[in-house]
């Protein structure tokens, strides 16, 4: 699931996937959705069942005495919004409030879907504007230096 999407979201923070990604959903049996914080840009991550069931089970087992592991721990694990949607219906999700509030798209009705292949992104049309034309990002956390039990993690 690759590509660039911009997609509405309504009053209630409710967004439906694009038609081009439900048959590969419908084809992976996925009837799960996580959605939480990305740990480095003021975005989210869509993970789908399968797909977060190995990434959250990864991020258990490592050890949260190391500060940064505890803190992309808090950030991905701690604001995961896990919920089921209907494959065959309209593929609608919620966005919670808090996740919409950190991504800058609280008071929004269109963003950015980017599709990366297991999973998605969500962005502020600006800020996407803004990384793809390499601006930086106020709340961008690119100082941290990541013990190597995250670095070989794909998230």
């Amino acid at each position: 699931m690759y590509g660039f999407n911009t997609v509405s979201i309504d009053a209630k923070g409710r967004v439906a996937i694009p038609a081009r990604y439900r048959a590969n959903l419908i084809g992976n049996n996925e009837t799960a959705i996580t959605i939480t914080k990305d740990p480095q840009y003021p975005s989210l991550k869509i993970y789908f069942g399968s797909e977060w069931r190995e990434i959250s089970s990864h991020l258990e087992s490592l050890q949260s005495l190391d500060p940064v592991v505890r803190k992309i721990q808090w950030t991905i694990l701690g604001n995961a919004s896990v919920s089921e949607f209907d494959p065959a219906g309209r593929m609608l999700f919620l966005i919670p409030a808090e996740l919409r509030e950190y991504a800058q798209i609280l008071d929004k009705k269109k963003l950015c879907l980017v599709g990366m292949g297991n999973k998605f992104e969500i962005w502020d049309q600006d800020n996407w504007s803004s990384r793809q034309t390499g601006g930086t990002l106020s709340t961008e956390i690119l100082d941290i230096v990541l013990p190597e039990t995250i670095k070989s993690m794909s998230f």
